[in-house]
């Protein structure tokens, strides 16, 4: 019998090959944060940039873009100070989170898609191209993003 293995992970600990201080930046799926919090800025701030015509719309797309954000942005802070050691279930947390988020900024890029193709046709002729070339450019960045949470949450879940 070999005495030397050994057992499971203490429970109340996080898995060791989660990273923690600037190693998330070389890791995936957590080096994926930094470019979901990049494009997802880049969503609202082009959402703002405009008259929101559409606010329904709109509205959601800066909610969920917004929301995400700063949850995002307190998860890479977490990652970055090593609070994450002190769960077991962090990874669980994390894949959910990027999943539901994943989707959520899914019906947000169709959303704006939606607002994008209205603001060809319905949106006064005088700001037209400019806030249809505002629209584009936050509907292009809406799917990148989510693409990336989508990524994050598979590559975190098959790890």
């Amino acid at each position: 019998m070999d005495t030397k293995s050994s057992g499971p992970a203490p429970v109340g600990t996080a898995p060791e090959n989660i990273p923690s201080g600037v190693d998330v930046f070389r890791t995936i799926p957590y080096a994926l944060i930094l470019p979901e919090l990049i494009f997802g800025c880049w969503v609202w701030i082009l959402v703002a940039a405009t008259n929101v015509y559409f606010p329904l719309l709109q509205g959601w797309v800066m909610y969920v873009s917004l929301t995400s954000f700063l949850i995002s942005l307190m998860l890479l802070m977490s990652y970055l100070f090593g609070f994450h050691k002190n769960f077991a279930s962090w990874r669980i947390l994390d894949s959910l989170y990027h999943g539901a988020t994943g989707i959520l900024y899914m019906s947000a890029a169709v959303l704006q898609a939606n607002a994008t193709i209205r603001s060809e046709t319905e949106v006064p002729p005088e700001s037209s191209p400019l806030y249809y070339q505002l629209n584009a450019a936050a509907t292009f960045f809406a799917f990148i993003t989510t693409l990336l949470y989508i990524l994050h949450a598979f590559s975190n879940y098959y790890q």
